[in-house]
């Protein structure tokens, strides 16, 4: 049983006392003790020592205080496990040396076998899920297959991932073989994830609003479908659109328990085209943390005020900044454990 499990209960629907609070990305830069290890250890031997995902993924319950723990991994794990090379390059981000760019390319492209390829973040949730001593829950995690894909095919992040569009409106039967090669490949990490004990699922969706809203259901939305099907029975399922609020609508009748939401949607905008029956998950601007906590604390209330305290749970609408102060994202966990419903 989780001591704290408000988060699951504002996943149900329950009535709360007061929403839960994570952060996307809160395990992350902003925290100094994080920096030292980023200064030891590059990117992807931190995701690929469990030790030091799961030192990572708790920092955050111990030193701010949420009510969620998120593992700490990248989206990107996926496509190094379906062999396409992806290398993290300073000051550049992600960097793909062999771009998928024709119909054989993609037909190289594996589904692999998950305790093989990725079996260390497997290994992580299960020693995260000891650390954590059933104080918070632990959340688990991938990439929307379009968002796999704008990087599998740009080779790296973009203003507006050209290229990636590019190859699905030109060669869409290469495009839809290699989203559903990845959406079976995150169906299988994700329902491994479930068995080694994370509690509950998000699925980021972080390019889903460089799509139109005619061709979003057809190369983003219909693979979150399958993977939120798939899932749905046997864990809480969260999709988190960035740029997505022309689908709310949609997302909210796929089955998922709560549905992200980024800063540009309003409060009453979001419960207005989710149909406001479902949680929703959200929506303060990442940038606002800069101001000072006085002020956080305020705009943090006035928000919860407009979501309604029940079916909301608290984050940004994107994730935390690398420079916020501590004191700030201090602020912002200790505005919700502080309201009170007027």
């Amino acid at each position: 049983m989780i001591n704290n499990d408000l988060f699951l209960k504002a996943l149900n629907g329950e009535t709360v006392e007061r929403p839960p609070v994570w952060m996307m990305r809160q395990a992350g830069r902003y925290l100094p003790d994080f920096m030292k290890l980023k200064d030891k250890y590059d990117f992807f031997t931190r995701c690929r020592t469990p030790e030091l995902a799961t030192e990572i993924t708790v920092m955050p319950i111990r030193q701010i205080g949420p009510d969620a723990a998120i593992l700490f991994s990248d989206i990107l794990v996926v496509p190094q496990a379906m062999n396409i090379e992806v290398e993290m390059k300073p000051g550049l981000g992600p960097w793909l040396p062999n771009p998928i760019r024709t119909g054989a390319d993609v037909e190289k492209v594996i589904v692999p076998n998950i305790e093989e390829t990725l079996g260390y973040v497997l290994d992580a949730v299960k020693m995260t899920k000891k650390e954590l001593n059933n104080e918070v829950p632990l959340i688990g995690f991938a990439g929307s297959p379009w968002t796999i894909l704008c990087y599998a095919v740009q080779g790296q992040g973009s203003k507006n991932f050209d290229i990636a569009k590019k190859f699905c409106f030109t060669n869409p039967v290469a495009a839809h073989a290699l989203l559903q090669k990845i959406t079976d490949t995150t169906i299988a990490y994700l329902k491994a994830k479930v068995a080694a004990g994370v509690d509950a699922i998000q699925i980021f969706d972080s390019w889903g609003g460089m799509l139109s809203p005619t061709d979003y259901p057809i190369f983003s939305f219909n693979y979150i479908q399958q993977i939120v099907d798939a899932l749905k029975d046997e864990i809480p399922v969260i999709v988190f659109g960035k740029g997505c609020w022309f689908a709310l609508n949609d997302m909210a009748r796929s089955g998922a328990s709560a549905l992200g939401v980024d800063w540009t949607c309003s409060p009453r905008n979001a419960r207005y085209l989710s149909g406001g029956e479902i949680t929703l998950q959200g929506n303060f601007d990442p940038a606002r943390l800069y101001s000072p906590p006085a002020e956080i604390k305020k705009m943090v209330h006035q928000m919860i005020d407009e979501f309604g305290k029940d079916r909301y749970i608290v984050n940004l609408g994107h994730g935390i900044l690398p420079d916020i102060p501590v004191e700030n994202a201090k602020a912002f966990i200790e505005a919700v454990k502080e309201y009170r419903p007027r």
